[in-house]
């Protein structure tokens, strides 16, 4: 099917069905929720009562939960130990994990993959061993608490690479491949059903989706998912349409070219401007469903309980009170 008629169908009412045997995932990384919540910030449900925000994203059709995971924080957030309480929540509310790994102190993007300060002086071999290790560790800290994520990424938006420079994928690609599957092997030591995803940004540039893979699979790394973000403010002068035309068109290529399943886990859309958000999120929703193979799992918001510009981020589903705005209502079709 020709895309251009794909999404003039998709964006014509219900959901269309391809004949999945598991239900789309349709969720969100909410890992800044306890700070928010420290810092005083409260959420609404649709009637402006106060609420938890699990259950009002459970309430709008969301099935799954993403967080991140830092290494050794400044301050103490997104470390295991507060991973654990946003998880145990999460699981209580009926939402299924994924936990994403950056292995950095802090973020992890495609700008920047800074190893973690206890780390710095670090062989190769030792890298290995403490991805290995902190991975395994931290998962069994979760599985002691009742936690077993569905899906579990080794990095995060790795466009190249991650701990630099040892593991930069356009010097030395060997290096992030066995990097991967230090990550991938303590993942499945924990759970071997366990889905290990490996994540890039950028879902629209389909050269560097195949550069990046290619190299992976030529230097023997393994994964089971392609994870992309998708950000068309970011990337695209605002041109959701064409943006989600092009991450279709790449993660349709991966899955034939690689035979691997696909997610995007990072999507995100002006608070200000929900029927775009809407629309947007509708459509990718949609056209996870027309993924060859059945192949495409689903959708995930970027932190959609973001309000009142928390962190600079105003990129969430709420408006400045928050309350959601309609656009989240995108998650409850199906």
């Amino acid at each position: 099917m020709k895309r251009h008629l794909l999404t003039t169908l998709l964006l014509g009412g219900a959901l269309l069905f391809h004949g999945q045997g598991e239900a789309m995932v349709k969720g969100a990384d909410v890992s800044w929720l306890t700070q928010m919540e420290k810092a005083g910030y409260k959420f609404y449900n649709d009637a402006g009562q106060q609420q938890d925000l699990f259950k009002t994203l459970k309430e709008h059709g969301m099935n799954t939960i993403r967080l991140r995971v830092w290494v050794n924080p400044a301050d103490g957030w997104n470390n295991i130990s507060d991973v654990i309480a946003k998880a145990k929540r999460a699981k209580a509310a009926g939402f299924d994990l994924l936990i994403d790994f950056h292995y950095s102190d802090s973020w992890a993007d495609p700008g920047k993959q800074t190893k973690p300060a206890a780390w710095q002086s670090y062989t190769f071999d030792q890298l290995m061993s403490n991805v290995w290790w902190h991975t395994y560790n931290s998962l069994v800290a979760l599985k002691n608490a009742g936690i077993t994520p569905k899906w579990v990424q080794v990095g995060n938006e790795t466009n190249n690479g991650m701990l630099w420079e040892e593991g930069r994928a356009s010097v030395n690609m060997k290096n992030f491949a066995w990097l991967i599957n230090s990550g991938c092997d303590a993942v499945k030591a924990v759970n071997s059903s366990t889905k290990v995803i490996v994540h890039l940004a950028n879902c629209e540039n389909n050269t560097l989706y195949r550069w990046m893979f290619d190299g992976l699979k030529n230097n023997g790394a393994k994964w089971d998912v392609i994870g992309a973000s998708i950000y068309p403010t970011q990337s695209g002068n605002g041109d959701w349409f064409t943006l989600n035309n092009l991450c279709y068109d790449n993660l349709s290529d991966m899955v034939s070219r690689y035979d691997k399943e696909v997610m995007i886990v990072e999507v995100g859309m002006p608070w200000d401007d929900p029927k775009n958000s809407y629309d947007t999120i509708a459509d990718l929703l949609n056209k996870m469903k027309w993924i060859p193979n059945n192949k495409g799992l689903g959708v995930l918001y970027w932190e959609p309980q973001s309000y009142k510009n928390w962190q600079g981020y105003s990129l969430g589903l709420m408006d400045n009170g928050g309350k959601p705005t309609y656009a989240l209502d995108a998650f409850l079709l199906q």
